[in-house]
């Protein structure tokens, strides 16, 4: 009988990616094809002894006391998404940012930083922004690109702002701390808003056919009104990664903690109802439902392909390539823009990261830089097509005359700010590490 092994862990390799890569093509779902990949080599390799090895793998895996901040954060999420404190605070902002030319388009990026910093879920955010911003920028005469890339920019800010969901997913996956990961990711997540909030308004002044220069304004609201509805975000953010960097709790307890806060919110506001809860909950189960079986089939590949010498095989091929180390950091680069194209992050974090993730230490980077780096190359992806979550997500809320042509037409300008941002931080690692060194 023929044995895989027989082929080699070089042409092994490539028949692996190539039955993953033919599969995605098919259009079959990441977490059943990866499974299904992982068993086909793991008895085909191996034969069925080794079934126990992978499920001690996977055990390990759901096992893990830090994968419980995931569904808080989730239903964090979904909580802010079916109350109106989001709402509430969109609305405030219109006050400070209604006399400024584009300002509806700032105070949606605004909006979006205080979203992210509160749950960190980028599909979420963007439906949000796409409900709430979306028609009211096409109503006041913004130019729909404009408008367009500016809610699905920043809906993705979701995948860098702490506490991100991506960045928890990959501290997991390298064994690096996750208040690092947080840490490290402030300043670029901001250098990258600020990015997006200087291109808007420097393109509104310079066109100004692309934005009104006087918004509508409800000057009747009184200021105290504002400031409440601005302070209610913030205290979830102080609750959550204050407890984090305040050394009062782990990222897993912070978690909870921030549901609590965004629980007892909901109350005072009286808008915590059952259908509330009952809806929030279905969605977080359906959310992490997902997130676990691409984490237990990744698991299991990635398990089996280190059995068969596949992380040696990559390591040995890549560190062994005469070039410097920032070439071969370029390709990952380039590698994970490709996979981000056609492949969900959570799949790309758990199938790349046990792989790249040594061999960025052998060349001797620091893991958490690593870390902000692939959270913002994900963030590329979010807007590329033709996978482009994030278009697929405003989509679903959009008006039904902007077509999803209309929307990969109007990201092309952002993602080129992220990848002026992201090449910002390879070529200089302090962006992200300064904090964390203090």
């Amino acid at each position: 009988m023929f044995e895989l092994s027989a082929i080699g862990v070089e042409w092994g390799t490539f028949l692996l990616f190539g039955m993953m890569i033919v599969l995605l093509i098919l259009g079959k779902p990441l977490a059943y094809l990866t499974g299904f990949v992982a068993m086909f080599f793991a008895i085909g390799w191996f034969g069925p002894n080794v079934l126990p090895l992978l499920t001690s793998r996977i055990y390990s895996f759901v096992g893990e006391y830090t994968l419980i901040a995931v569904p808080m954060f989730v239903l964090m999420a979904s909580l802010l998404d079916r109350t109106n404190i989001a709402k509430d605070l969109y609305n405030a902002m219109q006050y400070f940012g209604g006399r400024i030319r584009g300002g509806v388009a700032v105070q949606t990026l605004v909006v979006a930083v205080f979203l992210a910093a509160m749950s960190g879920i980028i599909g979420g955010e963007t439906v949000l922004l796409g409900m709430l911003a979306l028609p009211q920028m096409l109503r006041l005469g913004y130019d729909k690109k404009l408008a367009i890339g500016t809610v699905c920019a920043g809906g993705s800010l979701g995948t860098m702002v702490p506490p991100s969901i991506v960045l928890i997913i990959y501290g997991l996956t390298a064994n690096v701390s996750i208040g690092d990961l947080f840490t490290g990711a402030v300043m670029p997540a901001l250098m990258l808003a600020s990015f997006y909030l200087i291109y808007i308004l420097v393109r509104c002044y310079l066109q100004p056919e692309l934005a009104p220069s006087n918004t509508e304004r409800d000057d009747s609201v009184s200021i105290g009104k504002v400031f409440m509805d601005i302070a209610a975000p913030g205290v979830i953010i102080f609750f959550v990664l204050g407890s984090i960097y305040g050394g009062i709790a782990s990222v897993t307890e912070a978690a909870s903690v921030g549901v609590a806060a965004v629980l007892g919110l909901a109350a005072v506001r009286r808008e915590l109802k059952f259908t509330v809860l009952q809806e929030s909950i279905v969605q977080t189960m359906r959310t992490c439902g997902m997130i676990i079986w691409i984490g237990i089939s990744a698991s299991a590949l990635i398990g089996v392909y280190n059995l068969m010498g596949g992380n040696r095989f990559v390591q040995g091929m890549i560190l062994g390539l005469d070039v410097s180390p920032l070439l071969i950091i370029l390709l990952m680069m380039g590698i994970l823009i490709f996979l981000g194209m056609f492949m969900d992050w959570i799949g790309i974090a758990l199938l790349t990261m046990p792989i790249f993730v040594p061999i960025v230490t052998g060349l001797g980077y620091d893991p958490v830089w690593f870390g902000v780096v692939f959270c913002m190359n994900m963030q590329v992806s979010f807007l590329s097509p033709p996978f482009g979550p994030a278009a697929f997500y405003l989509k679903s809320v959009a008006p039904p005359e902007i077509t999803l042509m209309d929307i990969f037409a109007s990201v092309w300008p952002f993602i080129l700010m992220q990848l002026l941002a992201l090449s910002l931080v390879v070529l200089n690692p302090n962006i992200a590490l300064w904090l964390v060194n203090l």
